[in-house]
């Protein structure tokens, strides 16, 4: 009996804690444990976690503490939020470690218990918290190699040590080391910013890695973006022409007492086995000249050379925003063969960034030489030509001895073949190892479809962003550019913040945006900007002050976002007013709808040119709009009021100059409809026929699109918001140039620069702009995750917490689904045709809710879990009409089945 008591116990036991709230992934400025903050107000996100329906939050309490000392608690709360929650307690302090914990209250004022502890280590707050000096080394350099510089020092910590913290940060890309092992697992680092007015430092938990007693510090610093070549010419030394460190540990004792150890004339500096590397041309590794356990104790550095300090301001100075750039994927080669020039190429099946590892032995001096290429020619041979003067070059030159691990340490190639010259006998296949380097932002987002040949369309998209967000968003990962195009990231912007959690990664780069703006208001073409003041102020480039904020905003719901930003939106509206005339921005440089279609030896004028004046005025006016949008976000009534009445005229002239009495515009290019039609520049009775000569268009190109970077984003957007959705699935499952599944039928990994880099015949496009990795064209994907599989939020509760499903049947396809990883938890959009039914699966998480849109002819069609929902009070109708039941549902995971007849 006392068994069958406890048992019973147990029973109950577990039933309650299965239906209790649990309070999960605990984030801190958006990131897990984030180790140096310079925000001063973090705040704070967490999940509820429930097997129950319709679950949420009435309350929270937070507290946050250091040590045993509760430095602010909230008490209860009664509120709903549990995402971006400021911190309002007493000030931080610089260099401390702060812990956090929250609970909740649910729907029914239950209490959950309290979350496992979190914790948040903050950098400086203060810039005289720096005690280090800016060290260089003080030895003559090869001006023409310009090797990579290596600097250590001796030091002791004379106590048992109960913390160590490593503040580290560089001119050039550095690589920490202490007592022989690396510091961290971040490459590239500090990354690359605007440095002359924000150069990160990174900060390091290396208690574990520091002795009682004597100790080794080293770092290897290389040219990077800070002096190395960038953009074309002879164009290096941007931001200073001398390699520099600046480091400070600081050690806390377990009696309470500290220390610190900074980078000052004490230090050594010499030259090692990076005899020369840049980020164009690659690196060449000279294991003979390794200094083995350079950054040991026991490592004589007698024959080094001393360092010199050097006066460089600390007001650049700040902590790391973004996840650093990480290894990820690796690859081994999936074919290995000679190709008809004689060449030994490896091929490893995907088109990356990143580079080679390289094990091998063979005899001191022997010298292997890697090379990178996205693709082979039309005979098969290894093709180079469009890394223009990039040489992408790894040379390892070979120890002798002992097998060997070499890899390249500041660059990065963009390949998915490598040719190998130097290598002894044949190609082994264990011997290399393609390892994928990106930004190490979550993967939150997955879509999938019935369609195979859409499943790698989705598959080159996410390949496409990781090979391009290497800590800014690059156009193109491999030839002599892989810079942050400011028209390639607003383009392609929404569909990278479904797919990865890019809310940090671009907050940095928006903020190198602001730097970089000219004081007039206008953009760069690049951001970090390496270009000029002269390359600013393009249509489409430049709005991406204001689409990418906005865009962010409504993905993840951070308002920070907007106040950061708005200074820097509002500038260039109104540069953009400023050099108008008659309400018309029609001055001034742009590139216009880049790489649109156009068909070689056009004779007939098939080429898909519209006026570079006419987008102008769209995206004067679209960034207006979103202005207005974040003003009211903000609660700005006066700039709301302002800009609606600016905005009137923008549209106002627009009708003047390029729509004719008929309503055909100047330009009867897809891209003039789709902007006019997208950014609601026309008048409601004229825009029906502005669809009907938009899809005309489309027909006239046999069903194919014709647009470049400007237009293809809301192409489909445009034919389905307008009710032209079989003609929008046509041009996704088109599979015949030009198309997004053209570059798959021909073997794409990843997005192109052009619908046609390679031809049907196998030749290329021209090399001077050719590139096979470069995301822009991938931004389909946003219509597919928010449209095909119908996920989608609300702008009355952004990033997901109020969440649209509304998935629009069409095409070929048999099924859809999406999932997407919110700051809610995960939440999901799935259909499939199931003989005469529509089966939907629909998930919402917790404190999140949703409103759902159902193809079906009545609320008795529909049944969840095998009952009809209109029997069920649980699923409330707010609509039936149009074939389509609208209901509102709480959290939790429903199965719906729709009868079709």
């Amino acid at each position: 009996m006392k068994k069958l008591t406890i048992l019973f116990a147990i029973l109950l036991l577990s039933l309650i804690t299965t239906a209790q709230v649990k309070v999960t992934q605990l984030l801190c400025e958006n990131r897990p444990d984030p180790v140096g903050l310079d925000v001063s107000i973090p705040r704070f996100s967490w999940q509820l976690q429930s097997e129950a329906r319709n679950v949420s939050q009435s309350a929270y309490e937070i507290k946050v503490s250091s040590g045993k000392t509760v430095l602010w608690s909230t008490n209860k709360v009664v509120s709903s939020q549990s995402v971006m929650v400021p911190y309002a307690g007493t000030e931080l302090q610089s260099a401390k470690k702060y812990q956090w914990q929250v609970r909740v209250w649910d729907q029914s004022g239950k209490a959950s218990a309290w979350s496992a502890p979190a914790s948040f280590v903050t950098g400086f707050f203060q810039k005289d918290n720096w005690k280090a000096n800016w060290i260089e080394a003080d030895f003559v350099e090869d001006s023409i190699n310009r090797p990579a510089q290596y600097f250590r020092k001796l030091f002791i910590a004379s106590k048992k040590i109960a913390s160590a913290t490593a503040f580290i940060t560089s001119h050039g890309i550095y690589e920490a080391q202490l007592n022989g092992k690396r510091i961290g697992d971040a490459y590239l680092t500090p990354g690359w910013t605007s440095y002359k007015t924000r150069l990160q430092y990174q900060v390091y938990d290396v208690t574990n890695m520091l002795n009682q007693g004597a100790n080794a510090i080293g770092v290897i610093v290389g040219n990077g973006w800070y002096r190395g070549f960038l953009a074309w010419g002879d164009n290096k030394n941007i931001y200073g022409n001398k390699l520099g460190v600046l480091c400070q540990l600081q050690i806390t004792y377990t009696d309470g007492s500290t220390s610190t150890v900074v980078s000052d004339d004490s230090w050594k500096s010499a030259i090692g086995a990076i005899k020369a590397v840049e980020i164009y041309h690659g690196e060449t590794y000279d294991a003979t000249a390794e200094k083995q356990g350079w950054s040991t104790v026991s490592y004589s550095d007698a024959d080094w050379a001393g360092v010199k300090t050097a006066t460089y301001s600390f007001d650049n100075l700040i902590a790391t925003y973004n996840e650093p750039v990480r290894k990820h994927e690796t690859f081994s080669p999936v074919k290995i063969f000679t190709t008809p020039k004689g060449e030994k190429v490896i091929d490893f099946g995907q088109n990356l960034v990143g580079w080679v590892n390289l094990k091998t032995s063979g005899k001191a001096g022997d010298k292997i030489t890697i090379l990178h290429a996205e693709v082979l020619d039309k005979e098969g041979n290894f093709y180079i030509e469009n890394l223009r003067a990039a040489k992408a070059t790894a040379t390892f030159i070979l120890k002798g001895g002992e097998r060997e691990s070499l890899e390249s340490h500041f660059t990065f190639y963009g390949f998915r073949y490598i040719k190998v010259e130097g290598y002894s006998g044949d190609l082994k296949p264990e011997d290399f190892t393609a390892v994928s380097l990106y930004s190490d932002m979550p993967q939150n987002g997955n879509f999938t479809s019935s369609n195979a040949l859409i499943n790698q369309l989705q598959h080159n998209i996410q390949w496409g962003q990781r090979g391009n967000f290497l800590d800014v968003p690059t156009d193109c990962p491999q030839r002599d550019e892989r810079l942050g195009w400011t028209g390639d990231a607003q383009a392609f912007s929404r569909t990278a913040s479904f797919n990865f959690g890019v809310n940090n990664f671009f907050a940095k780069w928006l903020k190198d945006i602001s730097a970089d703006q000219l004081p007039n208001g206008s953009v760069p073409f690049v951001v970090p900007n390496v270009l000029g003041a002269g390359a600013s102020g393009s249509t489409g480039w430049a709005d991406v002050a204001t689409i990418i904020p906005w865009n962010m905003y409504l993905a993840y719901g951070d308002k920070r976002i907007l106040e950061n930003q708005y200074g820097s939106m509002k500038a260039w509206v109104d540069f953009m007013t400023k050099n108008s005339k008659n309400d018309l921005w029609n001055v001034g440089f742009h590139f216009g709808d880049w790489l649109f279609y156009r068909p070689f030896d056009d004779n007939d004028g098939s080429s898909a040119v519209t006026d570079k004046y006419l987008i102008a005025q769209c995206f004067y006016a679209h960034s207006t709009q979103l202005l207005i949008n974040a003003a009211n976000v903000l609660g700005n009534s006066a700039d709301v009021a302002a800009y609606t009445t600016l905005l009137g005229k923008i549209k106002a002239a627009f009708l003047k100059e390029y729509m004719t009495a008929n309503g055909r515009l100047v330009s009867g290019t897809q891209t003039a409809y789709v902007l006019a039609l997208n950014f609601d520049m026309l008048p409601e009775g004229s825009r029906q026929q502005a669809v009907d000569r938009l899809v005309a268009n489309i027909q006239q190109y046999g069903n194919h699109l014709s647009t470049g970077f400007l237009g293809t984003p809301y192409l489909c957007h445009v034919l389905s918001r307008f009710g032209k959705t079989d003609m929008a699935y046509t041009l996704l499952l088109q599979e015949t140039y030009p198309s997004w599944l053209y570059p798959v039928k021909m073997g794409a990994t990843t997005i192109w620069e052009r619908w046609n880099g390679i031809r049907t015949d196998g030749s290329f496009e021209p090399a001077s702009m050719n590139s096979f990795n470069h995301y822009a064209y991938g931004a389909i994907g946003d219509w597919m995750y928010r449209v095909v599989a119908g996920l989608d939020t609300y702008l009355d509760g952004p990033g997901y917490q109020h969440i649209k499903i509304q998935p629009v049947i069409g095409g070929t396809l048999t099924s859809a689904a999406a999932t997407l990883k919110t700051y809610y938890g995960v939440a999901g959009s799935s259909w499939k045709l199931e003989g005469d039914n529509l089966l939907m699966d629909v998930t919402i998480p917790a404190n999140a809710y949703a409103t759902v849109h159902i193809p079906a002819s009545g609320v008795d069609k529909i049944t969840e879990g095998n009952q009809s929902i209109a029997d069920n009070k649980s699923f409330p109708v707010t609509s039936s009409s149009n074939g389509v039941v609208v209901i509102e549902l709480g959290s939790g995971t429903y199965h719906f089945s729709i009868a079709k007849k």
